[in-house]
């Protein structure tokens, strides 16, 4: 068979892997997939410690699956994450390094994850934000997505778009979709566009329960502008809200290519910052709420037996950490993603792993825990055994990047690689800085040790392996 792939042209090798790969499992045995991403989510979930904030339903769904730890992104902006994860390549592969550009440009043959379950003769659609398009603005459009993808689409729009007149902002003169910016709503969680996301979710699952499927729920909170109804505000006083811990020594012995703002926290006052993470953190708990009628149904509809729930984010999110808000950049904050996976049948349920895994392992993972054969030319790798034993030795390191773009410069790119044990960042190749953590004993990444003479070879040694991860 592997002798016969290797005589057919690409497109005929995928079609005859994936004609191959159905026999290896009955459709009656198949099972189901839910795969649910919010955008702009970081880690401030309960059950990955986050005090301040109530999540009881992702926090169920990590109950009865496995949470991974140490999750990172690919590329901490939307649209070459969602590029990456979503075809399994890395960003340098897809060619996706902005907002703007679809994968299909440089891949225009890519059998995107979907498209994979397709070809296994599964039912596929997807409710709201899975491929990019711009918050708010293309909010009830179909922005950057990928049409060959989908069997169904639903592109829900609620009063959020309506009231966006009404949203605060930090800078009235930028777009509400890159300003850090807020609302707390009038009217009902059902009038929101991810509450009509999860309602528009839960028919499709009405409709497809006799499988197999593969259904997306892309929603739209926290991503700015934070909005959610009043009463997910008022769950929590503005006095309870915590501020990040600031780096005693500033901005000092780091590289001016870290920051992509150039005055920390955007010139906001500590009141300020306050009420935007308050808002950032509604957002979480009300785009909570929507995941859990999704949970909801597929327990009314006795489905949960045979359906794997993924939920994650789309890459990291700063919360006032180094001075920073929102993404693209390169430390831990924007870099780490939260992560579940629930599979009917594994070992590992209710447990969390440490093990240091990537995005680009969504696609391979999926396929793999649905009995098919994941395509050798993917970057990823399959994560199944840690849903089997969360404790499975591993030393996998994880790498990000991110672009630059510079007035009066030309643009370059910054490289992360993340270990057991440490992060290591270079920019244009080390020429514009790098950066070295112990995240061990520096966890909030305060004290750069890239040019510590006594950890010069620990800097070789990552530099060695890292410039091998950027050559896979």
């Amino acid at each position: 068979m592997r002798r016969l792939a290797n005589r057919l042209s690409r497109p005929a090798v995928w079609l005859f892997l994936a004609l191959a790969s159905i026999d290896s499992a009955r459709a009656d045995d198949r099972l189901n997939v839910v795969f649910i991403v919010a955008d702009d989510l970081n880690t401030q979930l309960g059950c990955y410690g986050a005090p301040e904030v109530e999540t009881p339903h992702i926090d169920r769904l990590a109950a009865r699956g496995v949470r991974f730890d140490r999750a990172y992104c690919q590329y901490p902006l939307c649209n070459p994450s969602r590029a990456s994860f979503m075809t399994g390549m890395r960003p340098d592969h897809t060619r996706v390094h902005d907002n703007a550009t679809h994968f299909r440009k440089a891949l225009p043959n890519a059998i995107t994850m979907p498209q994979f379950f397709m070809s296994q003769g599964y039912r596929v659609a997807r409710v709201g934000k899975l491929y990019h398009y711009g918050v708010p603005g293309q909010i009830g459009t179909s922005g950057l997505d990928d049409a060959p993808s989908w069997h169904e689409v639903v592109n829900p729009i609620g009063r959020d778009k309506t009231d966006e007149a009404r949203v605060f902002s930090i800078n009235p003169k930028a777009g509400l979709g890159g300003t850090v910016s807020w609302l707390a709503a009038d009217g009902t969680d059902e009038e929101q566009t991810d509450g009509k996301g999860a309602a528009a979710a839960i028919e499709l699952l009405e409709k497809s329960k006799a499988g197999p499927f593969f259904l997306a729920v892309g929603f739209y909170r926290p991503h700015t502008p934070y909005v959610a109804p009043k009463p997910w505000f008022d769950r929590l006083p503005l006095e309870q809200v915590s501020l990040a811990q600031v780096c005693p020594t500033g901005r000092e012995g780091i590289p001016a290519a870290a920051f992509n703002a150039r005055e920390p926290h955007n010139g906001m006052s500590v009141a300020t910052q306050r009420e935007a993470k308050r808002a950032y953190l509604a957002s979480i708990a009300f785009m909570d709420a929507q995941v859990g009628k999704v949970l909801d149904a597929i327990e009314r509809l006795g489905l949960a037996d045979k359906t794997i729930v993924v939920m994650t984010g789309d890459h990291g999110y700063h919360l006032g950490e180094h001075g920073l808000w929102q993404k693209q950049s390169l430390f831990e904050e924007s870099t780490r993603v939260p992560f579940i996976i629930a599979a009917p049948g594994k070992a590992g349920r209710g447990r969390s792993t440490r093990a240091i895994v990537e995005m680009i392992d969504f696609y391979p993972t999926l396929a793999k825990l649905c009995g098919f054969e994941p395509p050798a030319e993917l970057d990823g790798r399959s994560l199944v055994p840690f849903l089997d034993d969360p404790a499975t030795p591993d030393d996998h390191a994880a790498l990000t990047q991110v672009a630059r773009r510079g007035r009066g410069e030309s643009a370059f790119m910054g490289y992360s690689l993340r270990t057991d044990r440490y992060r290591y960042t270079e920019w244009d190749g080390g020429a514009k800085g790098a950066q070295l953590y112990d995240m061990e004993r520096d966890p909030l990444q305060f004290r750069n040790l890239a040019d510590d003479p006594g950890s010069a070879e620990t800097r070789s040694r990552l530099h060695e392996l890292l410039m091998k991860r950027k050559g896979s």
